[in-house]
């Protein structure tokens, strides 16, 4: 029997093989230098750090991988990218809130960071232009005893208004300080809060405590917060560490031992535990 094959047949058949074989080419594994986005509350607002993390595998990165002396995407594939939601401050530079493209240019004991406009330029450093940079600096870097397989990019020491941001990557560290200045915004948020309907005297308190600021007008605070709030054991420690502070050792000892009391009724550990400390530290 013979088989009559049509061009409209032979034409099914190609497409159903290109077909197929597009699906057969198709595999899915990991990305080598995989995605992260890292982001950190800090000041009023946030920042938020994009970038692909490529691995060491063996090799030697500075200096050979990464050449000194040249821009470098700051990572792998797309644009590293740097958002910032409040204004800062980087090494004492002053920064806007928006989004950048972060380069750097690595040295053996320093590295220049640059914060650049254009987020599409990814890893085409040929095509860098020194009129779309934002910022420019120089900072000096670490070295640790072991080795950073993947690039890592983080914040430590976090505190209200400053912070570092860390690129980590070797055995190589580069520390970024990074400050902002919010007291003027935050005084100004307790005078309309305190003229308020609800004040918000707990809070109000705490920020006046941790910046040695007036700690008398912390004390008429944090007291009113507690006669509104009888059984919250933690008010009652900034209480009592308030009046430490003002050297009413009396004063300190009571509210200290109130914050203990209601703290073990609400089987609060923590609170227990700071307040014994609060009491051996001021005997």
């Amino acid at each position: 029997m013979k088989i009559k094959i049509t061009n409209k047949a032979i034409l099914f058949l190609a497409l159903g093989m290109a077909s197929f074989s597009s699906v057969a080419q198709k595999v899915n594994m990991p990305a080598p230098s995989p995605l992260q986005t890292v982001t950190q509350k800090f000041g009023l607002g946030e920042v938020t750090v994009e970038y692909s993390r490529p691995a060491v595998k063996g090799r030697t990165i500075f200096g050979e991988v990464v050449p000194y002396g040249k821009i470098w995407r700051t990572g792998a594939n797309a644009t590293t990218k740097i958002t910032f939601t409040d204004d800062v401050k980087l090494e004492g530079n002053a920064v806007k809130a928006g989004t950048y493209g972060l380069y750097t240019i690595p040295n053996k004991d320093t590295w220049e960071i640059m914060l650049y406009k254009d987020l599409t330029l990814n890893g085409n450093v040929a095509e860098y232009k020194t009129e779309n940079e934002v910022l420019r600096f120089k900072v000096k870097t670490m070295k640790i005893p072991m080795k950073m397989e993947s690039l890592m990019i983080n914040f430590g020491d976090v505190a209200p208004t400053a912070a570092t941001l860390t690129l980590l990557w070797e055995n190589t560290v580069v520390p970024i300080k990074m400050t902002t200045d919010i007291d003027a915004r935050v005084m100004q948020s307790i005078d309309e809060s305190m003229k308020s309907d609800k004040p918000d005297y707990f809070r109000s308190a705490t920020y006046y405590f941790d910046n040695n600021k007036d700690l008398k007008q912390a004390l008429t605070w944090v007291t009113k917060a507690t006669e509104e709030n009888p059984t919250a054991f933690y008010m009652f420690n900034l209480k009592a560490r308030i009046e430490y502070k003002l050297g009413d050792k009396a004063a300190g000892k009571a509210s200290a031992e109130k914050s203990i009391a209601l703290a073990k009724d609400a089987k609060n550990d923590d609170y227990i535990a700071l307040g014994e400390k609060l009491l051996a530290d001021n005997k």
